[in-house]
């Protein structure tokens, strides 16, 4: 065989490997990811029935300081995570992300006393329709989405902007385009964020410890894009009690 040909076998072999570790990666981080939202998911729907069977224990819950720690303290875990993961192992990392999406479930258990339990199921299902599609669209596609992103991340500022705003304008056409907006917006994040963590995994294939932090800061991108597509979903099409 000549040398050609070797280096060609070798190069062939380096790919199937290479595509293998990133198949097993990007499960790893949808796993993950699914994982963290089923956490949150069945956190906030027992304290949302806990709470729609005892007034009290809501009216004292929500109407204290623990509803603004509840509300804010996932934002904690997030910086946490994004600016401390190199120097977290990845079981303290893993660790974080569990104690974040828990925390998550405990914020978001006030939609259970805002929307009727199947509207939230029905939007939910839906999300899920939505999220799988463009995910795999940004997997698959060969269009580079940096420049999309670059204005989606943009318009994600803008949109902050106008809903801090809108919590003094309170103008419903406001908060309607607002959700609007807030759908288009993380759905096209989906898809970049998947773009960019399949090609992350380039930087990590080498380290399997830096391929699970890798892998569990890409769960935490595309569970928050999930999440706030459910949320802006909600607020449009959800049935309120």
């Amino acid at each position: 065989m000549s040398d050609y040909e070797n280096y060609s076998s070798a190069s062939r072999t380096d790919a199937v490997e290479f595509d293998a570790g990133l198949r097993a990666y990007m499960l790893k981080v949808y796993n993950y990811m699914a994982a963290g939202v089923g956490i949150t998911g069945l956190v906030s729907w027992y304290l949302g029935q806990y709470f729609l069977g005892n007034a009290e224990a809501a009216q004292a819950f929500f109407g204290s300081p623990m509803a603004m720690i509840a509300m804010f303290s996932p934002f904690v875990f997030v910086l946490a995570l994004s600016f401390g993961i190199n120097k977290m192992s990845a079981g303290t990392a893993q660790l974080t992300f569990w104690a974040f999406a828990a925390v998550m479930g405990v914020s978001m258990s006030s939609i259970f006393l805002m929307y009727t339990g199947g509207s939230i199921a029905r939007i939910f299902f839906i999300t899920m329709i939505m999220f799988a599609s463009l995910s795999a669209w940004g997997y698959t596609t060969k269009r580079n989405l940096g420049a999309m992103g670059t204005f989606l991340f943009m318009g994600l500022i803008g949109l902050i902007v106008a809903m801090v705003v809108n919590m003094f304008l309170q103008s419903s056409a406001m908060s309607f385009a607002i959700s609007v907006i807030g759908v288009l917006i993380f759905a096209g994040l989906t898809a970049w964020d998947t773009q960019k963590i399949k090609e992350g995994y380039y930087n990590v294939s080498h380290s399997a410890e830096l391929a699970k932090k890798g892998a569990i800061m890409g769960a935490l991108s595309l569970y928050l894009d999930f999440l706030n597509m459910f949320l802006f979903l909600l607020r449009l099409f959800g049935n309120r009690n």
